[in-house]
């Protein structure tokens, strides 16, 4: 019991060499929030799956690599044991490596998409970093930039246009990244400042469930528009 309250995360690793690496990525909140993306497209009025392809890498390398490695040079908080010199150099390359194929997708789709990419770019440095004296890491920004932006630039990127579909979604991601988001500040409570691993447990049942069923949802809209 006293070895799972000195863990930062149900999903963290034991620290040290490539471990921390995986911790890194968060694995169940990376998926949940890729799969934001892939819903967007998925309820897009038309779907290119090579333009779906291109979009989840970009958002696995911005969040999944690039805002976690940000947020670890604030605290360590998953108690990682990389250099910081590494962590910026993840940060720095797998957000320009996003943007770079966010741009490639805008010059063969619609050049509106690059307005999501800046606003991409600097919201994940801007929230991760706090930057701005915090203004933007809250709750709201964080549903916002997890949640709802990643299904509407999937979204826009697949079809060139939001419709109503696209808006729903996006209001559905926000509405779950909210959830997790709260559940997690009782889960970091239980764990670190109360010492409840019973507490934290519980908790921590309803974000494993929310991580398995936001690709499972995915996962079940491109198989209905999968044309046979």
């Amino acid at each position: 019991m006293g070895n799972e309250l000195t863990r930062p995360a149900f999903y963290a690793l034991r620290s040290g060499g490539w471990r921390d690496y995986v911790t890194l990525v968060h694995p169940p909140y990376t998926l949940w929030h890729v799969s934001y993306a892939v819903l967007g497209a998925a309820v897009a009025p038309r779907l290119d799956w090579g333009v779906l392809g291109w979009t989840v890498l970009a958002f696995f390398l911005a969040m999944g690599i690039g805002a976690h490695a940000l947020d670890e040079m604030k605290g360590r908080p998953l108690q990682t044991r990389i250099p910081d010199r590494v962590l910026v150099l993840l940060a720095a390359s797998s957000i320009a490596g996003a943007c770079v194929i966010g741009v490639h997708v805008a010059l063969y789709t619609s050049l509106w998409l690059i307005a999501f990419i800046v606003f991409g770019a600097a919201v994940v440095v801007a929230y991760n970093l706090e930057l701005l004296g915090g203004i933007v890491h809250t709750p709201f920004w964080f549903a916002f930039a997890w949640g709802a932006f990643p299904a509407l630039t999937a979204s826009f990127a697949s079809a060139h246009t939001l419709r109503a579909a696209a808006f729903a979604i996006a209001g559905f991601a926000f509405v779950t990244s909210l959830v997790q988001q709260r559940l997690s500040v009782d889960v970091r409570h239980a764990r670190r400042v109360v010492g409840d691993i019973t507490q934290a447990r519980t908790a921590e049942v309803a974000l494993k469930l929310l991580a398995l069923s936001m690709p499972l949802l995915a996962g079940a809209l491109l198989l209905a528009r999968k044309r046979y």
